[in-house]
């Protein structure tokens, strides 16, 4: 009786532990249930909210610095230059205005390595272009000259000399500089040449010494005369400032380098969108204009090599989260295939000018296609709160203006990723358009906004030149260190100790 008595309880017991298993097992599941549930909805919130993390607000302001400034003075021994030259040294800078404004800086820097003095560049009045106006109808000389004091003699043009009692001019001999060339062809075969004959003349200048060098030094040179020394004439900052106040007048404001023109898209093989007479138009271009290749438009587009259309580039914007009060100022020549491509994009953003919308004196109307436009275009997207190239591969005007921006306080700028957003984009043309702008977004959101980066090839110096022209108070590595504020009397100091204080006199003449 005792030992059923005693079993009884426990089957009791058992029953309530299996009873009591159960109900936890069931609250478990229930727990397990709420908690994926849970999960999903935050991962559902943080997907949701990808669409709307650009913070178009935010791009308005200047991308975030890091602790870094731009600083393009000397940070070592810079000697001023010695009183005696080893010759002349002319360039003919080809190409339109920003491939010369590159090689300009190029040629100060190889006056420099040379110990030359530099004639006032030549820019060449191509066909493209037929504009005569030359550097001294473009950029401010003395100003120029002025800026350059601390590293190479300049003057305007080669002296006359006596020979035997006769005045006679030094004729420069002709030069046909390698593609990207060292510093050493330079110090050799240049150097050798000048000596010879007094003066050497380098034609064509573009792309003729090599970007990449081991020296921050001549690189910091670049910078000193890209972003200071090259300064346009007064009468067109004062032109492109008006333009610049009149558009902000009414707020914030963007440029857009709509790159949507015949020799850009002759260069970059995309015919396919175009009618068969524009196809023509655009091959016999190439031909005239381009080495021969084969070029397939699907293979083009789908890599990301095609410009973006209008179309496109008002996809990007509405994405990202601006909307049709925003005010865009077109930096472009004429778009190839006329209004119909612009025609989405305008219904998009109804608000766009361009320089002639924009100019009251009426100056630009005279010189639209001439370097005066290009140099109101350059400054009007260097000052502009955001800048957006659509095709920055061999845009020298986009290029050099991101550089620009970057030294000028990390501006903010757009840089759309072709190649990701290429396949983004012909899924939609096949009419899959979930997920678009969410898609976009993701694509943008892994660009760069205008903040410090690593450079790496194929990207230019003169598009970023981070960080050689740029420092930090208080740096860890001495090399980023700020070189003090007074750098400029110790340079003035220098100049005087060579016994070359009256060289801005000089040099002008």
């Amino acid at each position: 009786m005792r030992r059923s008595g005693y079993r009884q309880p426990l089957k009791q017991q058992l029953g309530g532990v299996k009873a009591m298993f159960t109900r936890l097992s069931i609250a478990v599941i229930v727990l397990v249930i709420c908690m994926f549930m849970l999960m999903s909805a935050m991962l559902s919130s943080n997907s949701n909210s990808s669409s709307v993390e650009i913070d178009v607000e935010k791009l308005w302001g200047t991308a975030a610095s890091g602790g870094w400034r731009p600083s393009s003075a000397p940070r070592s021994d810079w000697p001023p230059p010695p009183t005696e030259s080893n010759g002349y040294l002319r360039v003919r800078c080809n190409g339109g205005l920003n491939q010369q404004r590159s090689a300009i800086c190029n040629a100060v820097l190889a006056a420099r390595i040379m110990n030359a003095t530099l004639v006032l560049p030549e820019l060449d009045a191509n066909s493209f272009w037929h504009d005569d106006s030359g550097f001294q109808g473009i950029y401010d000389v003395e100003h120029f000259i002025k800026t350059l004091t601390y590293d190479v003699r300049i003057v305007e043009s080669i002296p006359e000399i006596q020979i035997n009692g006769k005045v006679k001019k030094i004729k420069a001999k002709q030069i046909r500089p390698p593609r990207d060339a060292p510093i050493s062809w330079y110090t050799t075969e240049a150097l050798k040449t000048m000596k010879e004959h007094g003066a050497i003349y380098l034609t064509p200048f573009s792309h003729r010494l090599a970007e990449e060098i081991d020296n921050p030094e001549y690189q910091r040179l670049r910078c000193r005369v890209n972003y200071h020394a090259l300064q346009f004439k007064p009468h067109i900052v004062e032109l492109s400032k008006s333009i610049v106040s009149k558009l902000r007048s009414q707020g914030h404001f963007m440029t857009i380098h709509l790159r949507f023109e015949m020799d850009m898209l002759a260069f970059a093989g995309c015919f396919d969108i175009f009618s068969p007479e524009e196809q023509k138009i655009l091959k016999k271009y190439r031909q005239e204009n381009f080495a021969q290749k084969r070029l397939v438009y699907d293979e083009r587009r789908a890599i990301g090599k095609c410009p973006l259309t209008p179309e496109e580039v008002g996809l990007i914007l509405r994405a990202m989260g601006f909307d049709n009060s925003t005010r865009i100022y077109l930096a472009a020549g004429e778009l190839f295939g006329g209004e119909r491509f612009m025609k989405p994009f305008r219904s998009t953003f109804p608000r766009l000018e361009n320089h002639s919308t924009v100019d009251t004196t009426g100056e630009l109307g005279k010189n639209t296609m001439g370097l005066l436009g290009s140099a109101v275009d350059y400054m009007v997207c260097l000052l502009s709160d955001i800048f957006m190239p659509t095709y920055d591969g061999p845009s020298n005007f986009a290029n050099n203006l991101l550089g620009h921006r970057l030294y000028y306080g990390f501006r903010t700028t757009i840089r759309p990723d072709r190649k990701a957003l290429a396949p983004i984009f012909i899924n939609r043309e096949k009419g899959h358009t979930d997920g678009f702008e969410e898609a976009v977004r993701r694509a943008m959101l892994k660009t760069n906004f205008g903040g410090p980066h690593k450079r790496i090839s194929p990207e230019s110096f003169y598009t970023n030149s981070w960080p050689e022209c740029f420092c930090k108070k208080s740096a860890v590595n001495p090399a980023d260190k700020c070189p003090p504020d007074n750098v400029s009397e110790g340079l003035d100091g220098q100049l005087e100790n060579e016994g070359i204080s009256d060289f801005e006199e000089n040099g002008s003449n």
